[in-house]
């Protein structure tokens, strides 16, 4: 039986790393919907594989590497690809190049994916990170590109805001620092379930909620907003 539980954890890992490269097939086929709903189903997988491994007491080291090598495709080249091509469709006639080199402004998305490695690597050897993040994670990222094409097919009325090649220029720029910044995040992961040691979470949580609810997937991008600005405020709160 331990045979069998044993590897729960690393076929859940798996099943995250085969929605990735799906993705990345969907995407090469001009299909961002089913790309963003394949990361929502790798979401999952990635909650559920560190969940079980804690449950059944299995977690091993290759396990730790292989979510690594599974969250590097799914939110970091999965994204970075997705992205380009929201940029591509965004650009208008002169946007797209610059200068006399010609360089194709959209490949700037392809930094998400150099730094997705980098954040990932630091998470495995980076001791602080044991119960905390430092730089936003990379699933944080998946969640938010994944939800673009999920807005402009539902709510359309809103996307003219934000699928924009400037601001995905932007975005672009700023989550590829924002993923490998020294910046302390709060991970959902709970030693107990009290109100005082999980303050933080719960209120997170209760808001991402009711944002949800009333926002739809226009909620996402708010809720990892909200998820940077409550660490950053926590911090503040705990050093004065």
């Amino acid at each position: 039986m331990y045979e069998i539980k044993k590897h729960i954890p690393n076929a859940l890992t798996c099943g995250n790393l085969i929605c990735g490269v799906f993705g990345i097939l969907y995407v090469f086929k001009g299909d961002l919907i089913t790309a963003s709903f394949l990361i929502g189903i790798a979401l999952i997988c990635d909650f559920l594989d560190g969940f079980i491994a804690r449950l059944l007491h299995v977690s091993s080291p290759i396990g730790k590497e292989l979510d690594s090598l599974a969250d590097m495709v799914t939110f970091g080249v999965l994204p970075a690809f997705m992205l380009l091509k929201l940029i591509e469709g965004s650009c208008t006639t002169g946007t797209c190049t610059i200068g006399l080199g010609g360089f194709y402004k959209p490949y700037i998305a392809l930094s998400l994916a150099v730094f997705s490695a980098l954040r990932l690597a630091k998470f495995n050897v980076d001791t602080r990170q044991s119960h905390s993040f430092i730089g936003v994670p990379t699933p944080a990222n998946g969640m938010l590109v994944a939800s673009l094409p999920l807005i402009m097919m539902y709510q359309p009325e809103i996307s003219q805001y934000i699928i924009q090649f400037n601001v995905l220029i932007i975005y672009s720029v700023v989550m590829s620092y924002l993923l490998v910044a020294e910046i302390p995040l709060f991970a959902l992961k709970f030693k107990n379930f009290g109100w005082v040691d999980n303050r933080i979470k719960y209120i997170f949580l209760i808001l991402s909620v009711i944002l949800l609810i009333m926002l739809k997937f226009v909620a996402i991008p708010v809720i990892i907003f909200l998820y940077i600005s409550l660490s950053v405020a926590q911090n503040l709160f705990v050093r004065a």
